[in-house]
């Protein structure tokens, strides 16, 4: 039964925590990535992120794919060692885990922007620090979030998430839907992650190929003439990462709707192309965003 699974996927989970907590951070990521390395192919399939890693760059070789995929759970791995100590991470703070932020010249531009802003990303490297550093940064965020299936899990998860990420916790599909309108129609920002499939979307080219993505970010761009301004974090060494504000996109709207939403989703494919290749091993490849 699946409640049985999750109750002791939560066990588990907690008595890692408790040892992360002991152990420190820098030890916590080292042995998280330990444990991703060795048990994360367990509970997915490599064929998923072969297939998707193929998608993506047709010309790779197997020894190339097994790294991207070994460096994959590696990542993922430290991402849950890190995750109890997500308090220690700053952009600011010099005494914290300092996370270098670059692109600073478009932060001013944002500050000084009159127009709500929709920032976009995927799931690269410890990808939970994107949301707290736009908090740090002083912009008003709400993170959309997807609830984990962990009935046990998700509250600890959610209660981490609005005290060192991110207050405004916004759950995706309708149950959120009135949260995020008042939201953004009172000109603040909001945050989300746009690379995995989703009930609620559309088909549109993703390295080529056809995959479902969400519409919300351009429905929200010609609503309420948000800028959609992609965000980026890259693990440089071990617990050291590097933020990126991009440009806001630009965006040629026209009277057919449709067409609109297409060709905007499309671009901001196009954008999360361009970061996965800058870092292809810290992407989640093990998703089967083309299904």
């Amino acid at each position: 039964m699946k409640i049985i699974r999750y109750f002791l996927e939560f066990i588990l989970v907690i008595f890692f925590f408790l040892i992360f907590k002991i152990i420190g951070l820098k030890l916590s990521s080292k042995l998280g990535e330990i444990i991703g390395r060795y048990f994360g192919p367990l509970f997915r399939k490599k064929a998923i992120a072969k297939k998707n890693i193929l998608i993506a760059f047709p010309n790779i070789n197997e020894t190339s794919i097994d790294q991207i995929i070994d460096d994959m759970w590696r990542n993922i791995g430290s991402i849950f060692g890190e995750y109890i100590h997500i308090n220690k991470f700053s952009i600011l703070d010099e005494e914290k885990n300092k996370i270098v932020f670059t692109n600073k010249n478009n932060l001013q531009i944002l500050k000084n922007n009159k127009k709500p802003i929709v920032f976009f990303s995927g799931h690269f490297a410890n990808f939970e620090l994107m949301a707290k550093c736009l908090r740090e940064l002083e912009f008003n965020i709400g993170a959309i979030y997807r609830p984990l299936n962990n009935i046990f899990l998700n509250p600890i998860m959610e209660f981490i998430r609005k005290k060192y990420i991110c207050s405004i916790q916004i759950e995706k599909g309708s149950a959120g839907t009135k949260k995020l309108i008042k939201h953004i129609s009172t000109n603040n920002p909001l945050a989300l992650m746009i690379d995995q499939r989703l009930s609620s979307s559309i088909r549109v080219p993703f390295f080529n190929q056809p995959a479902t993505t969400t519409t919300t970010p351009a429905q929200l761009s010609i609503k309420y003439d948000a800028l959609l301004v992609p965000v980026f974090l890259k693990r440089l060494k071990k617990t050291k990462y590097e933020f990126f504000i991009e440009e806001p996109l630009v965006v040629k709207k026209t009277n057919n709707y449709e067409k609109d939403i297409f060709n905007i989703t499309e671009i901001m494919n196009k954008k999360i192309e361009e970061f996965i290749k800058v870092d292809p091993a810290n992407w989640l490849w093990s998703h089967d965003r083309w299904k």
